[in-house]
């Protein structure tokens, strides 16, 4: 009597797996600058950084450091852990975040931290940044690039928000941040924030400190030239083409390092996208 072979399930590579766009994306060094010049776009919406001013520990010298590295943990999750991995983690988020609340201080004004309006524009000052490092390094071409942002609603479902309220292209990117400037601004916790960055208070290491600093530094170059200018520097096109190409210098550099240490996870995401090239 013959027998069956048993069907072995399939690997579970969470929300996106080895042939996406995205698992390319943020396996490339250089997109670091894309987690700074993130948070530097981030700053630019009141509502948000008088929210995390209230509510987050990112504020505290002595407690930023283990905030932000959760803050990582979280992204990498989200992005190469598995199915159940991913709902725990956005569970656990969705969670905390509707517990929270902040005051406007110029109306007064109490709102929840996870208003729809604030949770999209954390996700696509997040994406926008990925997908406009990626590009200028070359990392992706112009389709592939569309590709990562509709592959990103995703992301934006884990958080809780609607996908059909999410950007899922440039073009509708672009759009989004054209009808939001005008509510953006800068504010005394913006301020902070930055200059936190910029020069990062004792805490983490030395090494890890300077690191931040010229992230941070190198990040502002590559801002929109319309968030450039909301934080007094020059939006000139010549800053934007410097900062193409040093973006581009920078992957070639770490294309002949060794791979950083990472969670094993994010070694294996690695092993499996070299293997589809």
């Amino acid at each position: 009597m013959a027998t069956s072979t048993p069907v072995r399930p399939a690997a579970d590579h969470g929300l996106f797996g080895p042939d996406s766009v995205t698992w390319r994306v943020h396996l490339e060094p250089v997109t670091w600058v894309a987690g700074m010049r993130a948070l530097l776009l981030q700053s630019l919406h009141p509502w948000v950084m008088r929210g995390t001013f209230q509510n987050s520990a990112l504020f505290d010298p002595a407690k930023a450091w283990p905030r932000f590295e959760r803050t990582v943990q979280f992204v990498g999750t989200r992005t190469f852990g598995s199915l159940a991995e991913v709902e725990t983690a956005g569970a656990r988020v969705r969670n905390l975040h509707r517990r929270l609340r902040a005051v406007d201080p110029d109306t007064g004004r109490r709102f929840p931290i996870d208003a729809p309006e604030g949770l999209l524009w954390v996700h696509c000052g997040e994406i926008d940044s990925y997908v406009d490092i990626a590009r200028r390094a070359g990392v992706v071409t112009a389709a592939e690039a569309d590709a990562y942002v509709a592959e990103s609603v995703r992301a934006a479902e884990v958080v809780g928000l609607d996908p059909a309220t999410v950007p899922a292209s440039r073009a509708e990117l672009a759009a989004y941040f054209v009808r939001m400037r005008p509510r953006l601004g800068i504010t005394e916790e913006t301020r902070i924030a930055v200059g936190g960055l910029l020069a990062p208070p004792a805490g983490p290491p030395a090494w890890t400190r300077a690191a931040i600093s010229a992230t941070a530094t190198a990040a502002l170059a590559t801002l929109p030239r319309w968030a450039r200018r909301m934080y007094g520097l020059p939006g000139l096109p010549t800053t934007d083409v410097a900062a193409s190409a040093a973006l581009g210098a920078l992957r070639r550099a770490t294309d002949l390092l060794p791979d950083p240490p990472a969670p094993p996870e994010i070694q294996e995401a690695r092993r499996l996208v070299r293997r589809t090239r």
